[in-house]
């Protein structure tokens, strides 16, 4: 079995791979691999699916074939997970809570460790990857959030657990982070612009206003040093 059958084999046995996999690094700067791998996966149907700001690759139906294999339901081929109505909602708010914000800190090459400092070159800073500059959301914040609207806690448990199932999240306790293929499968270019400019623009704005409202109203660092000298003269 060569490279190219292997890497293939792998993708479909285990629906993701990192980037920092051995054969998918040597196919994303091998140009003579990439067309095999690209080759054989179209003559089954399947594509590469790939984004410099995540961190895993993964495959996936071509448009052609996707109405010869599900049918009827190729019309609805962007939910052929069968994902119930309330879990596509909380996808796509988790999509816009997780990769908007990771996206923006990835194209202006900042981190929240860089946050304040000026920077005279921020393009000559290598691309932050996807598990640094991904943001962690909090469970309780989103059940206090969203709750109401997405089916309340049983239905909101019911639904992270599918979409963890589905690669799409990862739960560390309380901790709600991306998963392999959150930033994969979903397409950034069609799905930006109608959060940014539909849905969900009033309260991404409202949350970024809120945001910006809570740094605003902490102390500058020469202000905590003042404070942290009176503190220890008292």
């Amino acid at each position: 079995m060569d490279d190219a059958a292997l890497l293939i084999a792998e993708l479909l046995t285990r629906r993701w791979l990192p980037r920092s996999h051995r054969l998918v690094k040597r196919a994303l700067v091998d140009a003579e691999l990439f067309a095999q791998v690209e080759q054989r996966l179209a003559q089954s149907g399947l594509r590469w699916m790939d984004s410099i700001y995540a961190d895993h690759v993964s495959v996936a139906l071509l448009p052609a074939a996707a109405g010869a294999v599900l049918g009827e339901a190729g019309a609805n081929a962007n939910n052929n997970l069968d994902l119930p109505r309330d879990a596509q909602a909380l996808l796509v708010v988790l999509w816009a809570l997780i990769v908007l914000p990771k996206r923006e800190r990835q194209t202006s090459r900042t981190l929240d460790a860089d946050a304040g400092q000026d920077d005279l070159f921020p393009g000559a800073k290598p691309l932050p990857p996807a598990r640094s500059a991904s943001p962690v959301l909090s469970y309780k914040a989103l059940l206090e959030d969203y709750g109401p609207q997405l089916g309340k806690k049983l239905r909101l448990d019911a639904n992270l657990k599918l979409l963890e199932r589905h690669g799409f999240i990862l739960r560390r306790q309380d901790e709600i982070a991306e998963g392999p293929l959150l930033d994969v499968l979903l397409d950034y270019d069609v799905l930006a612009p109608r959060i940014l400019d539909g849905a969900l623009a009033d309260v991404l704005a409202r949350e970024r206003a809120m945001a910006e409202e809570y740094e605003s109203n902490q102390p500058s660092a020469p202000v905590q040093q003042a404070q942290a000298a009176i503190n220890t003269e008292d």
